[in-house]
């Protein structure tokens, strides 16, 4: 039987290469994206595109129901949708901050509590969450960002203890360093916080410079497109025992290993070896 699968945020990046590489193998794929017009080429690959904007609750719902209504069954959730918001925590308005909440956290919860009912009643599907190292170690300046992704965490922990009975196995992929338009997106959101006299000025512009550098450097190196990522959904979505997390890169293991051995200070240490401490 053709597996059905809902993903959000297809627009470009993990969902797009998740999307493309499941109706490659045969799955019938519901992609969707705030702005369905970005969805074109995926549409032509044989997804179903639909607009699903995670902030907004009659757009969740309108869209779950034409899942259900077209192929009578979702099997299976990933829960792609999410941005970074970055800054300063003095510095950033705290509008932003739940912005960032409305689409990384409260979207993908809600999205979820509207297909387990027909999970349930199915007796299976699977939830994928797509995480973040970002949600085991915090870079400075990335605050807001990081709270959603340790969030993630601890949702997507919960919720694999509390769905296990009804047959539906819940999984979190953390990637690490994905070479996507990420950082200009990083920029987008950082643009009003740099520039001017403040005292978190300079901190910001290091904050958006670094993340620019990770990208294009030679941390580039120790990441990966979008293909690997969805690769891992991929195994997260078919192996009948999927482990409940995935890495996802070596910048992911590397960083995550590092955080787990370092104390505290050693950490702030390193980091002051990387940006500038306001002051």
């Amino acid at each position: 039987m053709t597996k059905t699968v809902l993903i959000t945020g297809c627009s470009s990046g993990i969902g797009e290469a998740t999307a493309a590489r499941l109706v490659r193998r045969g799955w019938e794929v519901y992609a969707t994206a705030r702005r369905p017009e970005t969805l074109s080429a995926l549409a032509d690959a044989g997804c179903t595109t639909l607009a699903l904007d995670v902030t907004d609750e009659d757009s969740m719902s309108t869209a779950v129901t034409a899942v259900l209504d077209g192929s009578g069954r979702i099997d299976a959730l990933v829960n792609n949708a999410g941005y970074s918001q970055s800054g300063a925590l003095e510095s950033v308005d705290v509008d932003d901050v739940r912005r960032q909440f409305e689409t990384n956290v409260f979207g993908l919860l809600r999205l979820t509590q509207l297909v387990l009912p027909s999970m349930r009643e199915q007796r299976s599907g699977r939830i994928v969450n797509i995480g973040s190292m970002g949600g085991k170690l915090t870079f400075p300046g990335g605050g807001a960002y990081h709270a959603s992704k340790y969030a993630v965490e601890a949702l997507s922990d919960a919720l694999r203890f509390e769905v296990a009975g009804f047959g539906i196995q819940v999984v979190l992929v953390e990637p690490g360093l994905i070479t996507t338009n990420f950082d200009a997106a990083v920029a987008a959101g950082m643009s009003e916080y740099v520039g001017g006299e403040g005292p978190y000025a300079a901190f910001n512009e290091a904050v958006m410079k670094s993340t620019s550098e990770a990208y294009d450097g030679p941390m580039a190196k120790f990441g990966g497109p979008p293909e690997v990522v969805a690769k891992t959904i991929e195994k997260a979505l078919t192996k009948t025992n999927p482990r409940a997390r995935y890495l996802v890169t070596p910048s992911a293991y590397g960083a995550i290993i590092g955080r787990r051995v370092m104390p505290d200070r050693a950490w702030d240490l390193a980091m002051k070896s990387q940006f500038p401490q306001p002051k």
